[in-house]
């Protein structure tokens, strides 16, 4: 936006300036025409005066003179609009064309940032995540349950998992695991069936088994789970070790299981464009292999993948063939939290 004299006034857009240069280019070819049709006129009058005092004989040598006079004013006017028309309209049309490379630079930019902002607040938001999975996995009620998981521990943890549960309402499920992935017991029993449940063949759960110490966290690709209702979860997984001591001895794995869905919508429906955007607009974030995880109309959610022309870059923006603007910047991770390769992306149709 361009700022403007008079507080008053509204502000001035690029898009405003390449308008309003349009208008002029059109305005300076009509003027030329208009030109161009006068002199044509004034030929035409030339050529029947020098016919009618050639009617006239000597009486006419005079007007004659006259005519050839205003024929040659006329074609030297003819020739002012021509270069009228190849100079000046040719140099606003190259400004025009400037001024809209300007504007898709400005666009572009503005919303390589919008991409950037969508990025870092889901970042920022599953970095908590990391420190809550390993803080929780050395409670000891946990640790003792993973021990010794007879059904009294068992309640135990599950109770202990549903206050932590009654706090953090961005979670679906806790699940605290043997080490052979038997899930002994989650925060919400009376909503999901998962306690006895096998998990050994999750990703996470591999991970987390393989993870060096309980200092360590490890995380799996937004999925449905099929225990959690087939909801999107993002899940963090840390060891439970013995004494909730980082290098003691191994003794299970404590899994969160993040409500993506809800999160994740809030922060591409909560970008900011205007109303008119808005209706143009898709705001997505997609993983490493450019899998759609979120989008602001709810489109494509783990089934679609997207043609980036990355070309290399972190950030940046391009324009379709169709038209499209289409904006991007990877994750920059937040703290000690690297991210996962993801991209906020926003695809623009043109005004």
């Amino acid at each position: 936006m361009l700022a403007t004299d008079d507080p008053g006034s509204e502000p001035v857009s690029l898009a405003d300036v390449a308008g309003l240069t349009r208008r002029v280019n059109t305005q300076t070819k009509q003027k030329v025409q208009e030109i161009q049709k006068i002199t044509g006129r004034m030929r035409m009058l030339a050529l029947n005066a020098m016919i009618e005092s050639a009617r006239a004989g000597d009486a006419g040598a005079g007007f004659s003179i006259v005519a050839q006079e205003v024929r040659g004013v006329g074609g030297e006017v003819e020739q002012v609009a021509t270069a009228l028309e190849e100079e000046v309209v040719a140099q606003v049309s190259q400004l025009e064309r400037m001024i809209e490379s300007m504007a898709l630079q400005a666009r572009g930019a503005r919303l390589a940032d919008l991409a950037l902002n969508a990025i870092e607040i889901i970042d920022r938001n599953l970095y908590e995540r990391t420190c809550d999975v390993r803080w929780w996995a050395t409670d000891s009620a946990f640790v003792s349950c993973a021990q010794s998981p007879d059904e009294a521990a068992r309640s135990y943890a599950s109770g202990r998992l549903a206050v932590i549960l009654g706090a953090y309402t961005v979670y679906l499920d806790i699940w605290l695991c043997d080490m052979n992935g038997r899930v002994l017991a989650n925060g919400r029993p009376g909503v999901y069936q998962a306690a006895g449940a096998d998990v050994s063949r999750e990703s996470w759960f591999r991970d987390a088994i393989a993870l060096h110490s309980g200092d360590d966290y490890c995380v799996a690709d937004i999925s449905r789970q099929h225990v959690l209702n087939s909801s999107m979860t993002a899940t963090y997984a840390a060891k439970v070790c013995e004494g909730g001591r980082a290098h003691g001895k191994p003794l299970g794995v404590l899994a969160v299981h993040f409500d993506w869905s809800p999160q994740a919508r809030i922060i591409v429906e909560g970008v900011r464009l205007s109303k008119e955007e808005k209706s143009r607009t898709r705001v997505m974030l997609v993983d490493a292999s450019h899998r759609v995880i979120a989008a602001s109309d709810g489109e494509g959610m783990l089934s679609e993948r997207l043609a980036l022309n990355l070309e290399g870059r972190q950030s940046g923006y391009y324009q379709e063939p169709e038209g499209a603007l289409v904006a991007f910047h990877a994750t920059p991770g937040y703290e000690t939290y690297r991210g996962l390769g993801w991209y906020g992306v926003i695809v623009q149709d043109s005004d």
